[in-house]
C-alpha cells in the first residue's frame, strides 16, 4: 500500500480546518489502497488555530503538527510539511476548504499514470478580484521568467511523487517558491479539473505586499531573466540616445537657427537616469539575497511540534 501525506499550511483557520481534516479523512477512507498521513502547518496564526492543531493530533495518530514561531508566509510552512512528510506521494492544499479534499483522487490516478506532478485546475474560481488578479499576475510571471508551459495551470493545490518531494526540500535559502522548485525538478506535469468552492469564512491572507514578494522569490530566486532584460534595456535606451543625438547635430547643421531644446534634454536625462535607478534597484535586489542567505537566514523557525518524528524539520 502507498502512504499519502497531505501538507496543509494553517492561518486563521481556527473555524475551517477541522471540516478539511475531517473531509481528507472521510476520502481517504474509501481509498483502500492508500494510507495517509496529514502534516499540518501553523504559521503562527493570530488566533486559535494551533489549538485546533493540538486537539486534532490529540485525536489521531495520523496528524502531526509544526508551530511557527513567527509568520514565515505560505511557501515557507510548504517546505516545513514537506520535511515532515514520509509519503509516496504529496498532496498539498489550503486549509480553507475551497480546495476540495474529496476530489484527491482525481490527483492521485495522475500520478498513478506516470506523471511526476499534478495540479488541480479550476473551471470556475471563488476567489475575489483582487486575488484573482494576484493569480493572473503570477501566472504572467512564471511563464516569463520560469519557463512554466502556457497550457500547464498552476495552483495551491497539487500532488507530487517522492522524488520530487526530496529534490525540493534540498533548497535551503532564505526564499522558497514551491512552484519554481517543482518546475526545475520536472516537466512531467499535467493538470485536472476540480470544483472551486467558496470560502467558508474570512478573506485570503494574501495581501499586495505579500503577493509583491512572493513575485520577488519567484524571478529573483530561480531566474537570472530579470537582469538579462535589464541588459537588454540599457541597450535599447542606449542606442535611443545615440540616435538622438545623432538627430540633434544633423538638425542643428541643416538649420542652426532652431534652439537646441532645453525640454529635449530634460526628458531625456530623466528617461535614462530613470533606467539606471530601476537597474540599480534591480541588480540590489539579487546582491541583498545573496547577503541574507550567506548569513544563514533560515527559512522558518519552529516553536513546537507533535508528533514529529523526523529530524530534519
Amino acid at each position: 500500500m502507498k502512504k499519502v501525506s497531505f501538507v496543509i499550511p494553517c492561518y486563521r483557520s481556527e473555524h475551517t480546518l477541522e471540516h478539511v481534516v475531517t473531509e481528507i479523512q472521510e476520502t481517504m477512507h474509501k481509498l483502500k489502497q492508500y494510507t495517509c498521513e496529514i502534516v499540518l502547518v501553523n504559521d503562527c496564526s493570530p488566533d486559535g488555530t494551533f489549538g485546533v492543531i493540538r486537539r486534532l493530533c490529540a485525536a489521531n495518530e495520523e496528524i502531526c503538527g509544526i508551530d511557527f514561531a513567527r509568520n514565515f508566509g505560505q511557501h515557507a510552512a510548504l517546505m516545513a510539511g514537506l520535511r515532515q512528510a514520509s509519503g509516496d506521494y504529496v498532496v498539498c492544499l489550503d486549509d480553507d476548504g475551497q480546495t476540495p479534499a474529496n476530489e484527491v483522487n482525481k490527483l492521485l490516478e495522475k500520478l498513478e499514470e506516470g506523471y511526476d506532478a499534478v495540479y488541480a485546475k479550476y473551471e470556475h474560481k471563488h476567489h475575489s478580484a483582487f486575488r484573482n488578479l494576484g493569480s493572473r499576475v503570477n501566472e504572467l510571471m512564471t511563464r516569463t521568467m520560469l519557463e512554466k508551459p502556457k497550457e500547464l495551470y498552476v495552483s495551491s493545490y497539487f500532488a507530487v511523487k517522492r522524488f520530487v518531494v526530496e529534490d525540493m526540500i534540498r533548497y535551503e535559502n532564505s526564499y522558497p517558491y514551491v512552484i519554481g522548485l517543482v518546475l526545475r525538478t520536472t516537466k512531467n506535469i499535467t493538470n485536472v479539473v476540480v470544483q472551486h468552492r467558496d470560502r467558508e469564512e474570512g478573506s485570503s491572507g494574501y495581501t499586495l505586499k505579500k503577493l509583491l514578494n512572493l513575485w520577488f522569490n519567484g524571478f529573483t530566486a530561480f531566474s537570472v531573466k530579470p537582469l538579462r532584460i535589464a541588459t537588454t534595456i540599457g541597450c535599447g535606451s542606449a542606442f535611443v540616445g545615440f540616435v538622438y543625438g545623432l538627430y540633434t547635430i544633423v538638425k542643428r547643421f541643416v538649420n542652426p537657427a532652431v534652439p537646441m531644446g532645453f525640454s529635449a534634454l530634460m526628458a531625456a536625462l530623466v528617461f535614462f537616469g530613470g533606467m539606471i535607478m530601476i537597474m540599480l534597484g534591480l541588480i540590489g535586489e539579487y546582491v541583498g539575497r545573496i547577503y541574507i542567505s550567506m548569513n544563514n537566514s533560515p527559512q522558518y523557525v519552529i516553536r513546537e511540534r507533535i508528533r514529529c518524528d523526523q529530524a530534519d524539520v
